[in-house]
């Protein structure tokens, strides 16, 4: 949004995004990601009449808009109803999805369709443009914009031989599902190295109350085994010998900043079987589908345990030299994510299509 401001000056903005989309846009931005932050099948179920009013009030918000360009910004499930939608009620409004769905891996039989609906997709993984481009989609891979974020963020500090860190998310539910087996797994680890010092990331304020309500309710051995600090996750992947990362994009920003990590992942039960079912991946994060390969070890569900985690951690941070060879990995496939200037240039195709208008 900044980057098209600069680019096409009297550029307005309405829609519905988070703090950060209100601050640029103005109040014509409605701030919803704490509510639309559900994730899983069964978590959207038991969600559905919330998100079916929603739908249709950002529906009518755009018929009475008629803006020239929709921009749709991940989150799929919502997103592609609403873009179908658009197309049908306002065919001249040109729509580019940003941050391309992950339907490659969950419902490919979705792509023409989406090749119908859409008129740009701008993707943030390299191997997506060819997939969407057979389509017939036109496809442009920007680059992802972490890149340029984490520019922002890189400090020149040394790694603390003794640091573990957690990143237990930013959605609470997940916060809810994984930070006590990250507790418990420090709690073993304190147990066996008493040396080893331990710092959780909250993403907010509010997820650090709960975390923190978690620790007590841990009745962990000494107060100081888990220290907890709100927004430095970034810092802290940059002091830490190594960590424990929820799967999602702080996957990748970890990394980009070169901290060995195991991912750990839990949903509820009926999405994960659904997901069994729906999903044909070979690998849940990020970073391993980014290289093809397993870089960092999954434990998923019932392995995403604090005796598996232990056993991770510990060979984490005690074999130096397999730590520095998976630092390497995770180095040399972030570098796949591209060059800085995403938002330069996912702007600049948005402008394509302003200035046509």
């Amino acid at each position: 949004m900044e980057s098209l401001l600069g680019q096409v000056p009297g550029v307005t903005f309405h829609g519905a995004g988070g703090p950060a989309m209100r601050a640029v846009g103005g109040e014509g931005v409605t701030d919803w990601v704490e509510d639309a932050a559900v994730m899983g099948i069964w978590e959207v179920l038991k969600h559905y009449k919330w998100f079916k009013r929603r739908f249709d009030e950002m529906l009518n918000e755009v018929v009475q808009l008629r803006p020239d360009v929709l921009i749709l910004i991940d989150y799929p499930g919502f997103n592609l109803r609403l873009a179908h939608a658009v197309k049908e009620k306002l065919p001249d409004t040109r729509i580019v999805y940003y941050i391309s769905p992950q339907v490659w891996a969950w419902n490919k039989g979705r792509i023409p369709k989406m090749a119908k609906t859409l008129d740009l997709m701008l993707c943030i993984f390299p191997f997506e443009q060819e997939i969407f481009q057979s389509a017939g989609l036109r496809t442009v891979f920007t680059g992802h914009p972490l890149v340029d974020e984490l520019e922002e963020k890189r400090e020149q500090v040394e790694r603390e031989p003794s640091l573990i860190g957690l990143f237990p998310g930013s959605r609470e539910r997940e916060v809810e599902r994984l930070f006590p087996l990250m507790v418990e797994t420090a709690r073993r680890i304190h147990s066996h190295h008493p040396e080893v010092k331990f710092e959780a990331a909250a993403a907010s304020e509010k997820l650090a109350g709960r975390m923190r309500a978690m620790m007590d309710a841990a009745k962990l051995p000494v107060d100081n085994v888990i220290s907890l600090h709100t927004g430095t996750s970034h810092s802290l992947m940059q002091r830490a010998t190594c960590g424990v990362v929820a799967s999602g994009t702080a996957t990748l920003e970890a990394a980009a900043l070169g901290l060995p990590y195991c991912l750990v992942y839990k949903v509820a039960w009926p999405t994960w079987v659904l997901g069994k079912m729906l999903v044909k991946v070979d690998f849940i994060g990020l970073v391993n589908i980014l290289a093809g390969e397993q870089v960092v070890v999954e434990l998923i569900q019932s392995d995403a345990d604090p005796c598996q985690l232990e056993n991770n951690l510990t060979q984490l941070l005690v074999d130096a030299p397999e730590r520095e060879k998976l630092r390497a990995k995770l180095l040399e496939t972030a570098a796949k994510l591209g060059e800085p200037g995403a938002h330069e240039r996912a702007a600049a195709e948005v402008a394509q299509f302003l200035v046509t208008n």
